[in-house]
């Protein structure tokens, strides 16, 4: 399952954090990308992933594809909420919004572009933003804002 693998690959990278602070990872559909709760904090990744309808079967890849984090440290636990945004098929009349599948590569460079917002947002570390680019897939058509739930969400910049 996806989300173990990103539940684990997160623990790994949480080790890094301030020593005695825990850290966890949860996945939440009910996130409102631009709308975090009082005192959590936002952080909304970039990356390539591949799509797949589960009405007809068709494939695409995407590197339009958003990553919303809601993030906070409370007395030594910190909690990040994570809703990876779906695209819809194109061919499928009422096509559900279907989930991304993100390679482990580009699971793990949005999981380091978001230790160091951690670090940044909740240490107040002063630390020169790295961002490292995804591995990308290749799309061979232009993005289709009517089937992207971030551009829905209006956090998706290729309208």
């Amino acid at each position: 399952m996806e989300e173990s693998k990103w539940t684990s690959i997160f623990q790994m990278k949480a080790k890094n954090l301030k020593q005695g602070d825990s850290w966890s990872l949860e996945f939440d559909d009910s996130l409102v990308p631009k709308r975090p709760n009082p005192c959590w904090k936002l952080c909304i990744g970039s990356t390539s992933a591949r799509f797949s309808c589960t009405k007809c079967g068709r494939g695409w890849p995407s590197v339009r594809v958003k990553v919303v984090f809601h993030m906070r440290l409370l007395h030594g636990h910190g909690t990040v909420k994570v809703k990876p945004l779906g695209q819809q098929c194109k061919t499928c009349e009422g096509a559900p919004m279907e989930k991304p599948s993100v390679t482990s590569r580009n699971i793990d460079i949005l999981l380091d572009n978001l230790v160091e917002k951690i670090r940044i947002k909740c240490y107040h570390e002063d630390l020169v933003r790295r961002n490292k680019p995804f591995i990308s897939h290749d799309v061979s058509r232009p993005h289709e804002p009517a089937h992207c739930e971030a551009c829905t969400q209006g956090i998706c910049t290729r309208r």
